[in-house]
């Protein structure tokens, strides 16, 4: 503080003084960290705490611990809102996700990302760091890394990133990845064909400029980077029937399929036939053929000689079929692979077999496992009746 600004305090009448021209002075200063001391002094003072350690959680007795969080948590939100006003996003970001309140720094993200220029520099570094790296706001991270950096650095760090997102971060991120892939396999498939046809249609879909035309593929040929294509088609499968994207990821899929076998790397199972694999997954997602794709993932089941890869498969199948409301009819032949399988922050066979109504089933691989807890799990629930009311 200045010498002003101790001259000022110095002249205060009284405590309550003494704080309004502390904080005063802070906010003139810009000095938002210790106005959130200053603050906290305050409702310290109010609640008859001690007033050092003003930011300190601990030894704060049971009747006043209420207040105190309250009084902790409003005056992180008003500092969070004083960083922002100044864009300083990781200051920001700090208090917000200290207090559980990550949407004001989302927004003032969003806002940040849909106007930048995309040109390097610290201001961008932060903006990056506070979304991506420090989870703030995921995808508006990747579309701001895909604007600065490339696809080349933004299909690594989502990579990298994707497991730590929320199921709705993935379906989001995946959209940005496929939009942005899909235009430039466009457009370049598109140049190559005008090449040897200038009067090409306008408008015609990736699907249709692939069609018949071998040649685009002769000699090994591409149109794209392909470890962006396959690293992109995997994250479509993150898509669900409603977004438009699915349908430019089926169709980057029948791309693939025509690549040189060179060019088409190979994935664990089921997806050891990538393209063809992730061309049946997302058509079944997006409603195609549906019969026919958890067919072609059930037939891969039977053909598969190897107890891991089989779990893998059966895996892959009951989600696919719980994503299209089919999961009563792929149980029967996942079962055997998945009977035991009880995580519970995860996929569990129990809660799958009672949320599709297969109580029979789970009582048959409750005796076949000698299972007694899924088998009383399958008694209490037949024998479930709707409970009176207390008198």
């Amino acid at each position: 503080m200045s010498s002003s600004g101790l001259d000022l305090l110095r002249a205060a009448a009284s405590p309550a003084a003494i704080l309004d021209t502390l904080e005063q002075t802070l906010l003139e200063q810009r000095d938002f960290h210790r106005w959130f001391d200053a603050r906290m002094i305050r409702s310290r003072r109010e609640l008859g705490l001690p007033i050092t350690q003003p930011t300190s959680l601990r030894d704060i007795p049971e009747a006043q611990e209420v207040a105190w969080r309250s009084a902790y948590t409003d005056a992180a939100r008003e500092a969070g809102f004083h960083f922002l006003k100044h864009n300083l996003l990781a200051d920001a970001w700090a208090y917000f996700r200290t207090i559980r309140e990550p949407q004001p720094v989302r927004d003032a993200i969003e806002n940040l990302v849909r106007n930048s220029d995309a040109s390097p520099g610290p201001d961008t570094d932060e903006l990056l760091n506070v979304a991506l790296y420090e989870g703030a706001h995921p995808v508006a991270g990747i579309t701001l890394l895909l604007k600065t950096h490339g696809t080349c650095n933004t299909v690594t760090a989502l990579s990298q990133m994707i497991g730590q997102m929320s199921p709705a971060e993935r379906r989001q991120a995946a959209a940005v990845m496929v939009r942005h892939l899909h235009a430039d396999l466009l457009a370049n498939v598109r140049r190559d064909v005008e090449r040897r046809q200038p009067t090409l249609k306008p408008d015609l879909s990736l699907r249709q400029l692939i069609a018949g035309r071998e040649f685009l593929f002769a000699d090994g040929n591409y149109h794209i980077d392909v470890s962006h294509l396959h690293s992109i088609v995997g994250f479509a499968r993150h898509l669900h029937r409603e977004d438009p994207e699915l349908l430019l990821a089926i169709d980057m899929s029948l791309y693939g399929q025509q690549l040189s076998e060179h060019l088409r790397y190979p994935a664990d199972v089921p997806f050891d036939d990538y393209y063809t694999a992730s061309e049946q997954f997302l058509q079944t997602v997006a409603g195609i053929n549906v019969d026919a794709g958890l067919d072609w993932f059930s037939r891969r089941l039977r053909q598969e000689p190897d107890a891991p890869d089989q779990r893998l498969i059966a895996f892959v199948l009951v989600d696919l079929a719980q994503r299209c409301g089919r999961t009563a009819d792929v149980l029967p032949v996942a079962a055997p692979h998945l009977s035991r399988m009880e995580d519970p922050n995860g996929f569990s066979f129990t809660a799958c077999c009672v949320e599709s109504g297969r109580l029979d089933l789970l009582e048959q691989t409750a005796t076949e496992n000698s299972d007694i807890l899924a088998m009383a799990t399958v008694l209490l629930l037949k024998n479930a009746a709707p409970q009176s009311p207390s008198a």
